[in-house]
């Protein structure tokens, strides 16, 4: 079904209800919300799109933000949410490669995307929010919600991989169905007197999540900062009652280990759940004793978002249990709806314990790549999807995540594809090789570590290495530390072995 016709259908039976709100004050009912999504689809149309096309996103979270999205699913349209922190390069990229004819944006992001409109030639119109044009969107009269098939493109989320260029994961409108009907059967119940507040990106889990809870008439709170404050996260828990979030671990962190954060009233709170990378134990049991068995983890990916294994609220309360610091430790169980294996390189299970690639299915899987049968084929076999993890089940069905086969590092919960930063690098002239690694850090998880190997009698400064991730990649990917190597350690068919240089870290 079409997240669409879910609202309008919500809209109709608790049209009084708090839709959408701003820090402490409530924007729009259902009614006023489910009325300005109807008129945004119909300007969509206005504009020349036709069943299917694409609207990028390229938006802080605000208000406008599931207008937009709603709207283009009204419309019978594909949203194409993009993290509103990459850099105006890899915008264009991803609008191009996505074909999307009409971006909606930020006010703050309106000139940095000019600056690459020659490099999305299928762009259409970039319209503002809070601006005259995003006004004249939602002047046109409201449009009954398009007749859309289950199978047809919802949400096309672009995730890197190790080709250094991010791929299209087709989500279609029965994955998102899926994903709402998954957290109230894994993660937890929604009533319309709760709400969600939106301090991670919207582009990602935390806008994933806050489907399920439109679909109960919750509401959709957004802090006044668009992001995540300690102290303002405070303040919300304290007005709103029936508080979910989605954080990466370090939010969580973050807010545990905030000053006289055992005075703050968090009676409000309700569910926190994490995932994007793994928490330390020692900050699991932080989090329970002093947010009480509020917590729910979850494994997934942008291909099977958020839906692969979970662990929920019952688990950390088993303190009892002779195997509970392991089982917090880990990513959980299978979810009800999916299948998931341990397997090696030829798909056959390896025996209880022992290391393999994650593999699962089920109708949370993405239903190919865009444009890119090459990497569908190689990601989806026999139905299967091969994560790039590597894990193992204990005797009791618990995964726990071992290693990432594709190098992936995750500072602060975000994805940083090596690959991506290593392509930058090498465009300096004096450049001839590099590898990037993660190191681990204590509050983001890991930091990212550069090895450059400089050609025969150049020179490379170490500022000019960084202004070139500056320029080209978002702020967050660029190495935090930049170290110049006479070789680089291979193996006998030349390859970099960044086990070793993983084992240089280690040893210092």
């Amino acid at each position: 079904m079409n997240q669409a016709l879910v609202l309008a259908q919500v809209a109709r039976s608790f049209s009084h209800r708090p839709a959408i709100s701003v820090g402490e004050r409530v924007l729009h009912d259902y009614r006023g919300f489910a009325e300005r999504v109807a008129r945004i689809a119909s300007g969509f149309h206005a504009l020349g799109l036709a069943h299917g096309d694409r609207v990028a996103l390229v938006m802080k979270n605000g208000p406008e933000y599931f207008e937009v999205m709603y709207g283009a699913w009204h419309a019978g349209l594909a949203a194409v949410p993009i993290n509103a922190k990459l850099h105006p390069k890899e915008h264009a990229y991803i609008i191009d490669h996505s074909g999307a004819r009409v971006c909606v944006a930020s006010p703050e992001l309106g000139d940095a995307l000019e600056s690459v409109q020659g490099d999305m030639p299928s762009l259409g119109r970039t319209i503002l929010t809070g601006t005259d044009d995003y006004d004249a969107l939602m002047a046109h009269d409201p449009m009954p919600v398009a007749a859309t098939d289950a199978g047809e493109l919802a949400w096309l989320f672009y995730t890197s991989g190790t080709t250094g260029r991010p791929k299209g994961a087709m989500l279609t409108h029965r994955n998102l169905m899926v994903a709402v009907m998954n957290y109230y059967g894994d993660v937890d119940t929604v009533l319309p007197t709760d709400c969600m507040i939106h301090s991670a990106p919207m582009s990602h889990g935390s806008g994933l999540y806050g489907l399920p809870h439109v679909a109960k008439a919750a509401n959709t709170v957004i802090p006044e900062s668009g992001g995540f404050d300690v102290a303002e996260t405070l303040r919300l828990i304290e007005r709103w009652p029936g508080c979910s979030f989605f954080f990466a671990p370090t939010m969580v962190t973050r807010l545990i280990n905030a000053p006289n954060i055992e005075q703050a009233d968090l009676s409000n709170l309700k569910t926190i759940v994490y995932g994007g990378a793994p928490m330390y134990l020692a900050d699991v049991k932080r989090a329970l004793d002093i947010l009480g068995p509020k917590l729910v983890q979850i494994y997934g990916q942008g291909e099977a978002p958020m839906t692969i294994t979970g662990l929920p609220k019952h688990i950390y309360t088993d303190r009892d249990h002779p195997k509970w610091e392991d089982r917090i430790g880990s990513t959980g169980f299978p979810r009800t709806d999916v299948e998931v294996k341990v397997v090696d390189e030829n798909g056959a299970d390896v025996p209880v314990g022992e290391p393999g690639e994650v593999i699962c299915r089920g109708d949370i899987v993405m239903a190919g790549y865009w444009n890119n049968p090459e990497a569908t084929a190689s990601s989806i076999r026999d139905g299967w999807l091969w994560t790039g993890d590597i894990g193992a089940f204990d005797e009791d069905g618990f995964l726990s995540l071992k290693d990432r086969s594709k190098d992936v590092i995750i500072s602060g919960g975000t994805n940083i594809y090596p690959r991506e930063v290593e392509e930058v690098l090498l465009r300096h002239p004096g450049v001839l090789e590099c590898a990037v690694i993660g190191r681990p850090h204590k509050d983001w998880g890991e930091e990212i570590v550069a090895f450059v190997r400089a050609r025969p009698g150049a020179i490379v400064p170490i500022d000019e290495l960084d202004q070139l991730c500056l320029d080209n990649i978002a702020r967050f990917k660029r190495p935090k530390e930049y170290r110049m190597l006479a070789d680089l350690p291979k193996n006998n068919y030349g390859k970099i072995l960044k086990t070793e240089l993983r084992r240089m870290l280690s040893a210092e």
